[in-house]
């Protein structure tokens, strides 16, 4: 198990601070509340390392929304290998469905690009992603 007082010694400085996270949770959940207006996106988190993120974003939208998650992946230790894995798929049909794919952090690109274009072609009507970080130092796609 990592302790992670442990983990906060190796931490140079802070990038964001956590006042700045939680102003920006609540800013794009009124966003994504006021775009979606009168219907039910399908919230779509990939696992494992949106939770705390999804958690935030779920109490952050104040319309009704149906929720999922899938695990899949593309890397390997800290690197992407550019081939994705499918570890747990969702369990809705989102033929029609506006869906909102939450990821922690936009790195590769991979996974999402993967995403959307399964996601269009099983029929969904719209698809946004939505991610709390961006990391274009590694973007591929």
């Amino acid at each position: 198990m990592i302790d992670r007082f442990d983990m906060e010694k190796d931490i140079d400085h802070i990038l964001v601070t956590e006042e700045q996270l939680q102003t920006r949770i609540k800013e794009m959940g009124a966003q994504i509340s006021r775009e979606y207006a009168g219907r039910v996106p399908l919230l779509i988190g990939v696992l494992k390392g949106v939770v705390p993120f999804y958690a935030a974003m779920a109490q952050a939208i104040t319309i009704p929304v149906q929720e999922d998650f899938m695990c899949i992946s593309s890397y390997e230790a800290t690197q992407s290998t550019g081939n994705i894995k499918f570890r747990k798929d969702i369990d809705v049909d989102i033929t029609g469905r506006d869906v909102l794919i939450l990821e922690d952090i936009l790195d590769s690109g991979n996974t999402l690009a993967f995403l959307k274009q399964y996601f269009e072609v099983k029929g969904a009507a719209s698809i946004t992603i939505v991610t709390l970080l961006d990391k274009p130092s590694r973007r591929e796609k």
